[in-house]
């Protein structure tokens, strides 16, 4: 567990050395929040009803900026093949990596979640649970992405194509994450029902993405 500690506040450490850490998402998901109200118009109940999309749209892509980095720095300067003969499981180290990158880019986007859905004419409760449903299906997007990332570990600016692998992964966090944040204000659909599916999308990523990520990896270095 030390090791896993250490190897989290490394992690953290380079998150915001590099790119800025968790400021930059914020600055992406501020950008795309306010573009939105310029391009649709003054309309507040269109606003409100596409908020929640919006918000997880923004959430989505905000994440994608970091991810393509998490195993390829590693793997430029040769840390990738220390820590897979480290005597942390690679399994391990995958998640505990992909756990730093939620701390330092998701979790700041599900706070700040609230303060952008002012701007989208959301209502407190929207709000509330767009920040719940964020906390819930962001670490889901962070896992699924670590196995586009472990697969395009070994291509420079191997970005796009990890974009084009995971995006289809994350369509069914995306519908009841939206479901989720709409029933939150008073939707047609109990918020509990799309939110614990949204739950269950995360632990399932948690679970399994860590050893498909694993195996790509290994697969890559042979």
């Amino acid at each position: 567990m030390s090791v896993a500690g250490a190897l989290f506040m490394r992690e953290l450490r380079l998150a915001h050395r590099v790119g800025g850490g968790a400021s930059v998402g914020i600055v992406f998901f501020l950008i795309l929040v306010t573009i939105v109200p310029f391009a649709i118009g003054p309309d507040l109940n269109l606003l409100a009803r596409i908020g929640p999309a919006v918000l997880w749209i923004a959430a989505l892509l905000a994440t994608l900026l970091g991810l393509d980095r998490l195993f390829q720095s590693d793997m430029e300067d040769g840390s990738l093949d220390v820590l897979r003969t480290a005597d942390l499981p690679l399994e391990v180290v995958v998640a505990v990596k992909c756990l730093a990158h939620w701390t330092a880019t998701c979790l700041p986007l599900a706070l700040a979640a609230p303060l952008f859905g002012l701007m989208l004419a959301l209502d407190g409760p929207a709000m509330l649970g767009m920040a719940a449903t964020l906390l819930a299906g962001t670490p889901a997007l962070t896992f699924l992405g670590a196995i586009g990332a472990a697969l395009t570990v070994s291509l420079r600016r191997g970005g796009l194509l990890m974009a084009v692998l995971i995006l289809p992964m994350t369509i069914p966090v995306l519908i009841f994450g939206v479901s989720a944040a709409q029933a939150a204000s008073g939707g047609t659909v109990p918020f509990y029902a799309p939110f614990l599916i949204l739950l269950a999308l995360s632990l399932a990523a948690l679970a399994l993405a860590p050893f498909a990520a694993a195996a790509a990896l290994r697969a890559m270095s042979e």
